[in-house]
Formats: C-alpha cells, sequence, structure tokens
C-alpha cells in the first residue's frame, strides 16, 4: 500500500476535527448553584453629596449613578442611555460635571458631589433651574436635572476660560459676543440631549443667566 494514501485526511474531517477541538477550547465553564450565587467584592467610600457626607459599603461594581439613587435615594439624577451618551446622569463633583454612569462609585473617594437637589430647592431655586422655568426649557423634564448640572458648570467653565472646539482664540480668557456665547453654550451642551428639543429654549436661558456676558 502507498503510505502517503494511508496516512491522507479528506477536508472534510479536517475541518469537523478542528471545529470541535476549538469548541473545547471556548467552552463555558460549569456555572453552579454556589459561584452564581456568590457577592461582588465590596468596598468602603466616603463623599460629600449636597452638603452631607455620606459612608458607604458598595458592590466595587457600583456606579456613581446607581450609589446616589439606590443608596443615598437622590433620583433627581435620570438613569437615561447608561452608556454616557445622552447627559441625563450629569452631576458636578468637586464642581466639574461627569456622567455619574461611566464613573464607579469607588473612584470618589473624599468628593464633592452636587445633584440637581444640591442646586436649589421649590422655595429657593439656583438662578439656572429658575431661568429654565423662565424660559420653557423643558418639556418631559426626564433629561433636566443632568440639563441644569451641565448649564451650571459650562458657565463656570467659559468664566475660568476654559476653551471648547468653537473657542477662536486659545490663548486668552473668552470675550463673548451675544452670537458667540450662543455657539459657545450650543457646542459645550452638546453633550445633553433632549429627545423633546427644548435646545432653543435651554440656551435662552442659560444666556440668560449668563447676564452680562451675553
Amino acid at each position: 500500500m502507498d503510505s502517503s494514501k494511508s496516512t491522507r485526511i479528506s477536508r472534510r474531517v479536517f475541518i469537523a476535527a478542528s471545529t470541535g477541538s476549538a469548541a473545547a477550547l471556548v467552552a463555558p465553564l460549569p456555572v453552579t448553584a454556589q459561584t452564581a450565587a456568590s457577592p461582588g467584592a465590596t468596598s468602603p467610600v466616603s463623599f460629600k453629596v449636597n452638603g452631607k457626607r455620606h459612608q458607604l459599603q458598595v458592590d466595587t461594581r457600583t456606579t456613581l449613578l446607581d450609589a446616589l439613587r439606590e443608596n443615598l435615594h437622590l433620583t433627581g439624577t435620570k438613569k437615561g442611555c447608561d452608556q454616557g451618551q445622552c447627559g441625563a446622569c450629569t452631576v458636578l463633583v468637586n464642581g466639574e460635571r461627569i456622567n455619574s454612569c461611566l464613573s464607579l462609585a469607588v473612584m470618589h473617594e473624599g468628593d464633592n458631589i452636587t445633584t440637581i437637589e444640591g442646586l436649589g430647592t421649590p422655595a429657593k431655586m439656583h438662578p439656572m433651574q429658575a431661568a429654565f422655568v423662565k424660559h420653557d426649557g423643558f418639556q418631559c423634564g426626564y433629561c433636566t436635572p443632568g440639563q441644569i448640572c451641565s448649564a451650571v458648570a459650562v458657565l463656570a467653565e467659559i468664566e475660568a476660560g476654559v476653551p471648547s472646539h468653537v473657542t477662536a482664540d486659545l490663548t486668552s480668557r473668552p470675550r463673548l459676543s451675544k452670537d458667540a456665547l450662543r455657539d459657545e453654550l450650543r457646542e459645550r451642551m452638546s453633550g445633553n440631549i433632549c429627545r423633546c428639543g427644548a435646545y432653543p429654549n435651554i440656551i435662552d436661558a442659560m444666556t440668560d443667566v449668563a447676564g452680562g456676558k451675553a
């Protein structure tokens, strides 16, 4: 017998064998009742929210958004896309705005966090909250807490001279005309989505609060 013929493997047999080997390599490990019920690791975290110190013990995978809503019951901060795309969960951390759905709670040890509840109350509203009411800067209101927190931070950014994509001169503090200010506001607020389309009124509210800069 020809030895070359005796060791020949058909293409069909080779593919079948290869597929079986690959499947064995990627097959998931069995999940037992014990592993399924095992909790995630937890860690203590301490931060100040709206002027009050909180000490929490949270799963290390808990986002800041979920810690605010589920642990502290501050439900003004909304969960929209939960992927950092809509801005509904915007809060202020040490004066700067972040998407709280993209940040883990344990990353904020010692931080000073402000949510929409900490900006003002119905009896004593923050100027930005009052401007949103005055200019009808909302319809359904779901995105409004994030819009207002972001708007407050945007004006602080401009005041501090932080440039944006549309800033003409990156080396000097901006001196904004009314039109230039509105361009800056639209650019800087582009990460906050309003599905109701209240954008013109939001810009009017922000321009009103900006006052002499407009």
